[in-house]
């Protein structure tokens, strides 16, 4: 638990760091570009040969700077500095709106052009994984539920990466076709939604109910055999699969997917979400 609190610590002090240069950012402008703009429109409006708007600016900066400007003057550019800093806040959650939005979309139509069978003979790798089944154990013809939490272990992975990644279930590690037949028999719903069904409910559980939206589920016949594609897109948060008081945080590595210490996941933390 200590390390979940001081992850959620870390990305709580980069998102704070985040908006706080943002609005310093849009306060800057106000003083600078928002106020003396104000300033030289009236300006304009009085004097009948006025500086040119360059010009303004410059005097006006330059009284700013040294300090030669009265207290009424001062206030409306703190009121400046304000709204700027607001538009500077206002225009960062844009932005990240439409930047989730745009990548989210580019990363699915690259996903999707991608050929199945040629994806399967390829083998695993790190943006790829098989798994026979969701919950049936083939070697002992039983419902296993820790057969899950490995599926939910590589969904983590994959979430916590920067580029995502493909879960195919259904597929034996050698790439052999095995089909959804065993796994639907132990739903009370046998059949695509059941399984589908079952999924979701077991990331809204185990990885958190907002996570969903970054799993997609596709089912493929070939062969004959059902097979269950999940297009895993990259998390906007760190991601934590639940286990019990011990939150696990888990990324690929290479063709695996491992569970990190407490300090190579603070420091991964900080390398991946850094930029939002």
């Amino acid at each position: 638990m200590k390390r979940f609190f001081l992850l959620i610590l870390l990305i709580w002090q980069q998102q704070i760091k985040l908006y706080l240069t943002a609005a310093c950012i849009g306060a800057v402008i106000g003083i600078f570009v928002l106020a003396p703009s104000y300033d030289y429109i009236n300006q304009r409006e009085q004097d009948t040969d006025p500086l040119s708007s360059v010009q303004y600016m410059f005097k006006q900066v330059s009284e700013m700077l040294t300090g030669k400007i009265s207290h009424n003057d001062f206030m409306l550019i703190m009121f400046y500095a304000e709204i700027g800093a607001m538009i500077g806040l206002l225009s960062l959650v844009l932005y990240k709106l439409l930047h989730k939005r745009l990548v989210h979309i580019d990363y699915l139509k690259n996903e999707l052009e991608k050929d199945l069978p040629s994806i399967i003979r390829n083998g695993e790798g790190p943006y790829l994984e098989f798994k026979s089944t969701l919950r049936w154990d083939l070697a002992e013809s039983r419902i296993n539920r820790a057969l899950e939490n490995v599926v939910l272990k590589t969904l983590a992975g994959f979430l916590n990466s920067s580029v995502g990644g493909t879960l195919l279930i259904g597929v034996a590690d050698n790439g052999e076709l095995l089909g959804l037949d065993k796994d639907f028999q132990t739903l009370k719903r046998q059949d695509q939604d059941g399984f589908e069904q079952t999924l979701m409910t077991l990331i809204s559980a185990n990885l958190g109910a907002d996570l969903c939206a970054y799993v997609h589920v596709l089912f493929h016949v070939i062969d004959q055999k059902q097979i269950c594609r999940l297009i895993v897109s990259p998390a906007n948060r760190p991601v934590f699969l639940d286990a019990g008081n011990n939150p696990k945080f888990y990324v690929r590595t290479g063709g695996a997917t491992r569970d990190l210490n407490i300090q190579e996941a603070l420091s991964y933390v900080g390398e991946r979400w850094r930029r939002f």
